[in-house]
């Protein structure tokens, strides 16, 4: 990360923090510490990976920051809000306006077109509707599906869907969007493709990006790097 970068990320405002983040699984006697002690902090427009090996945690630990699964000690925060002081109606409405998620699965829903898909998001936080279409409208442009507005999922090749699935993400304008492996389901073609698309985004939206990712390729390219290991964060220096 360059110095002028390293500034600006210093400068700018927190939009997501795991503060002694712990979580624990209980079957009976037994019990499996996931994670402990994680603390990490993702400052506006700055793009992170998490990295590790399969079954480190890493998207267990995704899960917790956006608010999608419970911890057993510590506390998320996003824009300044813990998620523990909120009751769940009031963490949803959190998620729907600060984050945004993108999975290997593109989960779109099979029965909407693509600018519907898209639009979702907005309609279900109750805007109105012709502004909600013509934002998803905007950005499936954006992301090169003018021509797919009105094909649904099945309609699209994975690449395309999971495009769609990035400006699904972005229609709230969120503070961060958070993906779980958001290419594992792609070829290197389309991957790459996917991959510069969300960082040209993020340069030009501000939006922050914190990417769990087997592909060291794509985590290089992030301003930091944190490692998932024996259940602690561990930052690679570059």
């Amino acid at each position: 990360m360059s110095e002028t970068m390293t500034r600006h990320a210093s400068d700018a405002p927190v939009v997501l923090a795991a503060r002694h983040v712990a979580k624990e699984y209980k079957d009976g006697r037994l019990r499996t510490q996931v994670l402990s002690h994680v603390s990490f902090e993702v400052r506006r427009g700055e793009t992170l990976s998490i990295i590790g090996a399969s079954g480190a945690g890493k998207s267990t630990l995704l899960h917790i920051v956006g608010g999608l699964d419970t911890l057993t000690g510590g506390e998320v925060e996003v824009e300044g809000r813990a998620m523990s002081s909120l009751s769940d109606a009031e963490r949803g409405l959190l998620r729907n306006r600060s984050l945004g998620f993108i999975y290997q699965f593109h989960h779109l829903l099979p029965e909407f077109t693509a600018l519907e898909n898209v639009a979702m998001p907005l309609m279900i936080r109750g805007d109105d509707l012709a502004q909600a279409r013509e934002r998803a409208r905007e950005l499936l442009v954006r992301v090169g599906l003018e021509k797919r507005l009105d094909h649904k999922p099945g309609e699209m090749s994975g690449g395309e869907r999971q495009r769609c699935a990035v400006a699904r993400a972005l229609v709230t304008r969120p503070a961060c969007i958070l993906g779980d492996e958001p290419t594992g389901n792609l070829d290197e073609k389309n991957a790459s493709q996917v991959y510069e698309l969300m960082l040209e985004l993020n340069r030009e939206i501000g939006t922050s990006f914190v990417l769990v990712t087997h592909d060291v390729g794509l985590a290089e390219r992030m301003d930091r790097t944190l490692e998932l290991s024996g259940g602690r964060i561990h930052e690679h220096l570059r």
